[in-house]
């Protein structure tokens, strides 16, 4: 071999020895990476290319009895960050800038503090939240930035935020949810289980450079469903009436606070629980925590003359006493137990009906000492007064009622005519309930069905509780109750004319905690009764808290119960018993306002600014029955929306003019009033949160 070839051939070896070694290098890498550490880099991958997307279904809707939402869920974005997303900027020094950048992005769009941001964007976490229930145009004006800067650690996704349509309407009955959706207060709490969507939702999909989803995603878990619907038995259109004339009565008579219920006395539906002062569960910000307490159920008072209801009631029962019996009221003072009981008024021998009808406290006392201790207790429980009503609803108080044992001679007394124990307004109307439903107590509810994700319905059926009194009692105290609100009782405000209303007035001391005795300026004025009085279809509550001024249940309570009554008698066609009072109505603001002014109880008669025939005759059996129209009739539309009063006008081919903007508080002519041709007819619009007194005005 020639010094030439051997060079070549030394050449040739060394290059082959350097390839190798570059190849075995190669192998062994490819080794590593592949088999060694094959699972790091996996999971890396997985990281860099897939992406698990969180899916979130809305919270289940609460509507009215009519299916009209009182709450439902609404879509928005939120805003989240992913620090440890992988990038393909050219150098460290650009994705350190382009953190920078995103920080102040979020800072400014979002009006969040910068270093905070700055924190977040250089965090070791996988992911972290942002922002929740971002506004429309900070959702816009934060895409466009992502999209122009090429963030790839920003992201926006779909959350839902909980919403109240009506606003303040139903707004202690409803509840609301917190930032994670659970609910907090009212029907929210109570059936956050049902309401709350199931499953995790998680998905898997794969995902670009910039960080978005492409193609098709597979389920990863449990698929998310949206949670269940519930159905009330409220009525929404009754709920806002029962606000708006609760609303008038706080401020006419300078009330702290009251509420208004309205009961279906033979099934025990609530179709209406208002609260005064209310809020807005769509700005809780705004308002402190006692105005969401649902006082209707949480506030305990004591009953005062609505008590002797069920003391005659037990007493008519245990046969302790007869109808006709006369009862010396001792002409307004009697002592007990070394205590003075006195009456508003001189009263001497006189009835059972008329102790209802003028409410001695002497002649309850007296009856309540027929009954003695145990019966009166007996008969107090089964009315259920010392317990809940199992309504479902949170945050119910059992009210205050000792055992028998544990009363004084007084106490028996002053138990008798409403003192001595406490109850809570639900447990009040319920008692009242017995008296109309033929002696039956029934168990108020509030949710009549449950729809759940998959379409299955559960309806919650009404539920007896017991007989307290035998429906012959319950008639004979029926109509007693009847004489309260007429000539001489004392709830003549409470009538509503073309129907014969029962009913009791309540006014209570309230006791003061620091001195341990009963204030003198603090009172509890209430009203409650049932309508039409020979076939209960309402039993309504009304009640003030600290009104100022007159204090009296027959002058402020009672006007509220005839002014809800009226309406939703209207709304649900109920016709009246005596339409030749058709011509009759009730007092207007104004003339209660006078009334308030003076001491004791008067009788008020106006006369409705329209007159006209009456739209109900009676047959020769008494029953109404509706005439023959001789022309367009005027429907109602009271507490309805713009859109359904211009729906319902369509329908009714009616040319009428809207004044205002929310519902319906006064129209013109009245409901079912003919319309006579060529005449204006309008109504007036009032937002919830607003609550005007009604004027029998036209407007100009």
């Amino acid at each position: 071999m020639t010094p030439q070839e051997f060079k070549v051939y030394k050449r040739f070896r060394l290059v082959t020895f350097c390839l190798s070694v570059v190849f075995a290098i190669i192998i062994g890498r490819a080794f590593y990476l592949q088999v060694i550490t094959s699972q790091k880099w996996g999971q890396l991958a997985e990281r860099q290319y897939h992406k698990t997307i969180r899916d979130e279904s809305p919270r289940g809707t609460i509507f009215d009895q009519n299916h009209e939402p009182m709450a439902l869920s609404i879509a928005v974005d939120m805003v989240y960050v992913e620090p440890k997303q992988t990038t393909s900027f050219a150098s460290d020094a650009l994705e350190k800038e382009k953190r920078r950048e995103a920080a102040a992005i979020l800072a400014t769009t979002l009006s969040l503090p910068l270093t905070e941001m700055t924190k977040k964007l250089h965090s070791d976490r996988n992911y972290l939240l942002i922002k929740r229930q971002i506004s429309p145009e900070e959702g816009a004006l934060l895409r466009k930035k992502i999209k122009e800067k090429r963030l790839p650690w920003i992201g926006i996704k779909q959350e839902y935020r909980r919403y109240y349509p009506n606003a303040d309407v139903g707004a202690q009955l409803l509840g609301f949810t917190g930032q994670e959706h659970q609910g907090l207060e009212g029907l929210e709490l109570k059936y956050n289980d049902l309401l709350l969507s199931k499953g995790k939702g998680l998905r898997e999909g794969t995902k670009d450079n910039r960080g978005r989803v492409i193609g098709a995603s597979r389920e990863k878990g449990e698929e998310s469903r949206p949670g269940s619907n519930l159905v009330l038995t409220i009525n929404q259109k009754i709920q806002f009436i029962a606000e708006k004339e609760l609303a008038e009565g706080l401020r006419s008579s300078g009330s702290k606070a009251g509420c208004v219920i309205v009961l279906d006395p033979a099934t025990g539906k609530v179709l209406a629980l208002a609260n005064q002062p209310g809020f807005n569960p769509n700005a809780l910000k705004e308002y402190r925590p006692g105005d969401w307490r649902n006082r209707a159920l949480g506030d305990t008072f004591e009953p005062g003359s609505t008590q002797k209801i069920f003391t005659v009631a037990a007493a008519l029962n245990e046969k302790v006493i007869s109808p006709g019996q006369l009862i010396h009221c001792e002409n307004g003072s009697y002592k007990v137990g070394g205590k003075v009981i006195r009456d508003h008024a001189p009263l001497g021998l006189i009835t059972i009906t008329e102790i209802l009808k003028h409410s001695s406290n002497i002649g309850s006392a007296k009856i309540g000492k027929k009954l003695e201790r145990e019966r009166l207790y007996k008969y107090l429980s089964d009315f259920g007064f010392g317990s809940t009503t199992g309504i479902d609803l949170p945050g119910e108080s059992r009210g205050k009622l000792h055992k028998p044992g544990k009363w004084y001679e007084i106490d028996l007394a002053a138990i008798s005519f409403g003192q001595g124990l406490t109850a809570t307004p639900m447990q009040t109307a319920a008692a009242m309930a017995v008296i109309a439903n033929h002696g039956v107590l029934m168990q108020p509810y509030v949710v009549e069905r449950i729809i759940a994700g998959d379409g299955s319905e559960t309806i919650i059926a009404p539920k007896a509780l017991r007989q307290v009194v035998s429906a012959e009692t319950a008639n004979i105290v029926r109509n007693m109750l009847m004489t309260v609100t007429e000539k001489g009782g004392t709830g003549t405000l409470a009538v509503v004319p073309g129907y014969r209303t029962a009913g009791k007035t309540g006014t209570a001391q309230k006791a003061d905690a620091a001195t341990r005795k009963y204030s003198v300026d603090k009172r509890v004025a209430s009203f409650v009764g049932f309508i039409p009085a020979e076939n209960p279809k309402l039993v309504i509550l009304a009640l003030l808290d600290e009104p100022k001024g007159q204090v009296y249940g027959g002058l402020i309570a009672a006007p509220i119960f005839s002014r809800v009554a009226s309406q939703t008698l209207q709304l649900l066609g109920v016709p009246p018993t005596y339409p030749e009072d058709r011509n009759k109505i009730l007092p207007s603001a104004a003339t209660i306002a006078k009334i308030l002014e003076k001491e004791g109880v008067e009788e008020v008669l106006a006369l409705d600014s329209h007159t006209f025939e009456d739209i109900v005759s009676v047959d020769e059996n008494g029953a109404a029955i509706p005439p023959e129209p001789r022309g367009p009739v005027m429907p109602s539309f009271i507490g309805l929306s713009s859109r359904q009063v211009l729906e319902m006008a369509q329908e009714n081919q009616l040319n009428l003019k809207l004044i205002g903007s929310g519902r319906v508080t006064e129209q013109d002519p009245v409901a079912g009033m003919p319309i006579p041709l060529g005449s204006e007819i309008w109504v007036r619009l009032e937002p919830p949160s607003d609550r005007p007194i009604l004027s029998e005005k036209s407007p100009k």
